[in-house]
């Protein structure tokens, strides 16, 4: 039922009135639709959950046209991004629009699922501002990495799993744990591909992250590894275009310490933890989507 999701979507947009704006977000790519998938597993495809999961993807829309903006990235998910597109400011602004009219659109639902959605979107913010300002240098506060990640990513898919649970008229409080736990493993998959994709598959260059200023969970955890010389050397790399050499060298750390394996235990730990809830709620869908969502390679 993705399908009437996208339509839903597009109807949102045609009812702007904008055809400039309706052919810019035609060409924003339209990836895993993750929260909409949740959503409808859980709750069925019922116009109140397509209308649930059309808002919702417009939110992950707009803040991943932001995020590209704040990046300077210029292609997403392999392809030319909006701001390279059309620029920054059309990107920002058409980022702006999705949020609206997601928010306005949030009026005509149930309030309180309206009131789980729109808490989640200002998680989101924090969290994208936090992520700015933990580039700006060297971090090595786990604890602040952690809640960074739940708020810029697992928010917005535990309020879909939570908003999905109340349409359903389910146990809210045991979907929005699957969903935390889900986005939380989901981001810390994707920081882990980062180091070990190469551009082709995973749509930017390897490393990115720490060229960008980024102190994912595991460079955090090759740093309480190393001794001091060699964390002189890591914190030296840090936001910086990375020689061939470079790049080996962070790489062989990884290997040396195990780091990537110990970052995907705890993925998986969380993934897991998501599973046996879904086991005691016969889930099975929801049981496959985690599995997937840890098994990837992009």
């Amino acid at each position: 039922m993705l399908e009437a999701v996208e339509r839903k979507i597009n109807q949102y947009i045609l009812t702007l009135n904008e055809p400039d704006i309706a052919a810019v977000i035609s060409n924003i790519p339209v990836g895993k639709r993750l929260r909409a998938r949740l959503m409808i597993e859980i709750a069925g495809s019922s116009l109140k959950v397509i209308k649930s999961a059309a808002v919702v993807e417009m939110i992950h829309a707009a803040s991943l046209l932001h995020d590209d903006v704040i990046d300077d990235a210029y292609t997403r998910r392999g392809v030319a991004s909006i701001n390279s597109l059309y620029g920054n400011k059309s990107a920002i602004m058409i980022g702006d629009i999705l949020y609206s009219k997601g928010f306005y659109e949030l009026l005509d639902l149930d309030k309180d699922v309206a009131k789980v959605i729109s808490k989640a979107v200002v998680e989101l913010s924090i969290g994208e501002r936090k992520d700015v300002q933990m580039s700006e240098s060297f971090n090595v506060d786990e604890d602040a990495y952690r809640l960074m990640i739940y708020q810029k990513t697992a928010a917005l898919i535990e309020a879909a799993s939570e908003a999905a649970a109340i349409i359903a008229k389910k146990d809210r409080d045991i979907y929005k744990k699957y969903g935390r736990n889900l986005g939380v493993a989901f981001q810390m998959i994707d920081d882990i591909l980062d180091i070990i994709s190469d551009e082709t598959t995973l749509g930017k260059p390897a490393l990115n992250d720490f060229k960008e200023g980024k102190t994912t969970l595991p460079y955090i955890y090759l740093y309480n590894k190393l001794d001091i010389d060699e964390q002189k050397t890591l914190k030296s790399m840090h936001k910086k275009s990375l020689s061939k050499d470079e790049q080996k060298w962070i790489l062989t750390k990884f290997k040396e310490y195990n780091i990537l394996e110990e970052s995907k235990k705890e993925a998986f730990e969380l993934v897991n933890e998501a599973i046996e809830l879904m086991q005691k709620a016969n889930e099975k869908g929801l049981e496959e989507i985690a599995i997937k969502m840890v098994d990837r390679s992009f």
